[in-house]
């Protein structure tokens, strides 16, 4: 039966041998991740977002919303109209749409309406995330996309109070078509956001020379 260490180091003394047991250094080195690797993972997310929220905006705005424009008489549906509309535009929307059309519109905002501003959303976090370094200025970008995303739901959501309710409220109407304005202002803003990111990114990512630098490139 072989001995334990103790029972070796009380019979040999310092000259008793004990086995020594070390675990790995790397369980698994192939889970070893360099930051080059999580840029360039985030890199593909980042576009697979952008094209994604491309084509919902194709599909959401400029075709299935203009599609139901065969349903309402050739107005436009309320998610379209940049600056908002009246009591009297959701009026005349009522008398031209069925139960069906509504029907239609209500699916819409819970499909494609509700997966762009998320997509969207998300896809624009990452992108301010990635370029932007400076925390406060970062929160303060994330913002507009958060915003825009909020507002936007919040928007379906109100569109499709007005459109099934019994009558036209003009409290509804209003709160329907301000939330509109903002989404579509704030979707503007959420792009110039991006863009100021992508340039913040490039202008860290190419720091200009410092003096030193500079007077030996003149030498």
């Amino acid at each position: 039966m072989a001995k334990t260490p103790a029972q070796r180091i009380k019979k040999h003394g310092s000259n008793a041998a004990v086995p020594q047991h070390h675990l790995p250094s790397v369980i698994n080195p192939s889970t070893s991740r360099t930051p080059q690797k999580a840029q360039n993972n985030s890199n593909l997310i980042l576009i697979a977002g952008v094209v994604a929220s491309l084509f919902l905006f194709w599909y959401l705005h400029l075709l299935t919303l203009n599609q139901l424009t065969q349903l309402s008489g050739g107005l436009p549906m309320p998610d379209s109209l940049l600056g908002g509309f009246d009591q009297g535009f959701v009026e005349r929307l009522r008398d031209a749409t069925d139960q069906d059309a509504v029907g239609q519109l209500n699916y819409v905002h819970k499909t494609a309406g509700t997966l762009f501003p998320l997509i969207f959303g998300f896809t624009w976090l990452l992108l301010i995330g990635i370029n932007v370094a400076r925390k406060g200025l970062r929160w303060a970008l994330w913002a507009i996309p958060l915003l825009f995303a909020a507002v936007r739901l919040w928007g379906n959501t109100a569109i499709d109070a007005m459109m099934s309710a019994d009558a036209v409220d003009a409290g509804q109407v209003a709160l329907a078509s301000g939330l509109t304005v903002a989404g579509w202002v704030l979707l503007v803003l959420s792009l110039v956001a991006g863009a100021a990111a992508v340039f913040l990114g490039r202008k860290s990512a190419h720091p200009a020379p410092t003096g030193r630098s500079a007077g030996h490139a003149q030498s």
